[in-house]
This record gives C-alpha cells, sequence and structure tokens, in this order.
C-alpha cells in the first residue's frame, strides 16, 4: 500500500465526507481527472432523518431545488491544507442559483460522458479551484468554490491554515462541497490521484469526540477539525 501524504484539514467546524478513499478507492469511482483519493465535503444536520445538508424539506429538493445560501457549508472558510506556492487560482465561473436534481444529474451526465481535456475548460468540470504545489510533483486542488471568493493569485506564498477561498456549487456539482485531492500534476487533466491523509482531526463515536492522527475519514464519519 502506498504510504499517505499528510496535510492540514482544509475546513473548521463539523463535516461529513460522503466520498472518501477511507471507504472505497476510486473514490469517486474513477481514475480520470487525478481523482483516485479524492474527498468530498459537505455539512449536514445530524439530528434530522436522513442527515440533511440544507435547511429545506427533500420534497422542495426534489421538485423546486434549493437555493444555494439553504445550504449548510454554503460559504464556508477555506485553509490551506500545506505550505506552498499557489499554481492555480481560477476564479469568476457563475454557480447555479440553485440545485436542481434533473438539471444537475444531466450536467454531470455530460461532463461525465464528453468532457474532452484538449478543448474544454476544465472549469466546467473543477468550477473555480484553486491548486496549490506542496511539495516535489505533489499538488493540493481544492475544488467548486463559491464565485468571487478566491483569496489568493497565482505564485502567492502561502502557510498552512491561510484563508483561501469558500465552498460553493461551480463546476460539475450536485451540490455545494469542497471537493479535494492530492495529484501528481498542475493540470487535472492529466494529473493521477495520490493518497492523502489529515494530520489531525476528530471522530465522534459512543457519545466522545476521538482525536485522530494522519487518519482517512470514512464515509460515515462525524468529523471535526476546529484548527
Amino acid at each position: 500500500m502506498i504510504t499517505p501524504i499528510v496535510v492540514q484539514f482544509p475546513l473548521k467546524g463539523e463535516w461529513l465526507s460522503p466520498n472518501t478513499p477511507g471507504t472505497k478507492i476510486p473514490s469517486h469511482g474513477t481514475n480520470q481527472l487525478g481523482t483516485t483519493y479524492a474527498y468530498d465535503f459537505i455539512q449536514v444536520d445530524w439530528n434530522r432523518a436522513g442527515l440533511p445538508a440544507y435547511r429545506a424539506s427533500p420534497l422542495q429538493y426534489l421538485f423546486c431545488g434549493i437555493p444555494l445560501n439553504e445550504y449548510y457549508c454554503w460559504g464556508q472558510k477555506i485553509y490551506a491544507p500545506c505550505n506552498g506556492t499557489v499554481v492555480a487560482a481560477e476564479d469568476g465561473y457563475e454557480e447555479r442559483a440553485r440545485t436542481n436534481l434533473f438539471s444537475d444529474f444531466l450536467n454531470a451526465y455530460k461532463n461525465a460522458r464528453y468532457f474532452d481535456p484538449a478543448k474544454d475548460d476544465a472549469r466546467s468540470i473543477a468550477g473555480n479551484h484553486i491548486i496549490i504545489e506542496c511539495g516535489e510533483s505533489v499538488y493540493a486542488a481544492l475544488c467548486h468554490l463559491q464565485s468571487g471568493s478566491i483569496q489568493v493569485s497565482v505564485g502567492q506564498k502561502v502557510r498552512k491554515g491561510d484563508f483561501i477561498g469558500r465552498i460553493g456549487h461551480s463546476g460539475n456539482s450536485f451540490a455545494p462541497h469542497l471537493h479535494f485531492q492530492l495529484m501528481d500534476s498542475c493540470d487535472i487533466t492529466v494529473a493521477n490521484g495520490l493518497p492523502c491523509a489529515f494530520e489531525e482531526y476528530e471522530v465522534y463515536r459512543n457519545g466522545k469526540w476521538h482525536t485522530i492522527k494522519n487518519g482517512i475519514p470514512a464515509s460515515q464519519d462525524r468529523i471535526r477539525f476546529l484548527g
């Protein structure tokens, strides 16, 4: 087994990772676009049945869609997971104003089937995104950011824990979330995914928070990082 690269958790507060290499590899069902060991992070209401990621009712989601500001994680701050240099900071890609099960599914299907890296804009997949060079042939990609939220520019040096942007719903996104991955190239269209663990976070089990060191969250874990 490849030893994972350890970085800092890129968010603060409580989170759920519905797609994670802690449960399956490849975590997103494909090795393309560097996603082999990628994570998705959302916030949910732990006290509601089904753990919804939004304040509205499931019926509203199915029939009308949900405005982005009804999602718990939309607009939440994202932090640099490592010391490094920003090599990409793509902003200005418009977010859809609300989620819609039918149109978001069609968008995902179209991108999965017809995306051509030779001619298509990578933002149609990654949305607004930041890529940080963390080390030799190690790049951290943080995708689907809120339009206008990116705080860094290409060539800028960042330190672990710096505020760099906010969670959004841009690109190939079913709902507001952070897509996070490590990869071996700054070009998402050709990159291979790299295994990644987080240097410290907490997991809620049996009524208590337990500290995890150099861990890989599973899809059912209630994760907390306070920074």
